[in-house]
């Protein structure tokens, strides 16, 4: 579904990421794994637009989509949901959800409200609450809610587990699951928690400034575990 050759992005002078390339097949969920600063956030960015590769290119569902603006990328089929969330507190949950409506290309609407309520039952009872307000948790929900309304292929997760109660953690592992087994989402999501890592995704590609270092199935990965805790350790 997504395949990277050979990115090469940069912030100005700096350069961030070096000859990455990586692939997402179909109905899976693959990990970027590492400390903070390793490049994680900038290969999402990189592959939704925001911060496009100075070299290599990105191809989703067979078609070139490298340096096209954000906004070309979601209507492509594309959903990120950002680390730091991004609601709009000042609205409620449902205008929220509303804002991020996109209908599909081929006219199939999959994603409405009341079926973004029935897989956040939590948004539901504080649906007419501004985003604002909202506790840590529910507003991870709400920013991932909001991002299924525009019916993507292909979901972005940057650090969805940050700053969240092991209970809430927990939730999110079943949500994440749900989506990639009953709605057939694909999902590429960086972390730097081992153990959520290894609970949901199907792939791992260890990154390491800005290179990835290790890549293999959730199986290989757990045969490197104790590696791969060094490497996060360092």
């Amino acid at each position: 579904m997504l395949t990277c050759n050979h990115l090469q992005t940069y912030y100005g002078a700096a350069h961030v990421l070096y000859d990455i390339s990586l692939e997402v097949q179909p109905g899976t969920i693959a990990c970027l794994l590492g400390r903070n600063g390793m490049g994680k956030t900038t290969c999402l960015r990189s592959v939704m637009g925001l911060t496009p590769p100075r070299s290599g290119n990105i191809v989703f569902q067979g078609q070139d989509i490298t340096g096209r603006p954000p906004h070309h990328v979601a209507r492509q089929g594309i959903g990120y949901v950002p680390e730091d969330r991004r609601i709009f507190p000042n609205l409620s949950v449902q205008d929220n959800l509303e804002i991020g409506r996109l209908r599909r290309r081929n006219g199939d609407k999959r994603w409405t409200i009341d079926r973004a309520y029935e897989a956040f039952p939590a948004l539901r009872a504080v649906r007419h609450r501004t985003g604002g307000l909202l506790s840590g948790g529910e507003q991870q929900m709400l920013t991932i809610a909001r991002t299924l309304m525009g019916n993507p292929a292909l979901l972005l997760l940057d650090e969805p587990t940050e700053g969240l109660s092991p209970l809430i953690v927990r939730d999110l592992e079943e949500l994440i699951l749900r989506l990639k087994q009953e709605a057939g989402l694909t999902i590429l999501l960086a972390a730097q928690d081992m153990r959520f890592a290894f609970k949901v995704a199907d792939q791992i590609q260890l990154m390491e400034r800005g290179r990835i270092v290790f890549r293999g199935s959730i199986e290989e990965a757990r045969r490197q575990e104790e590696h791969l805790k060094a490497r996060l350790a360092v």
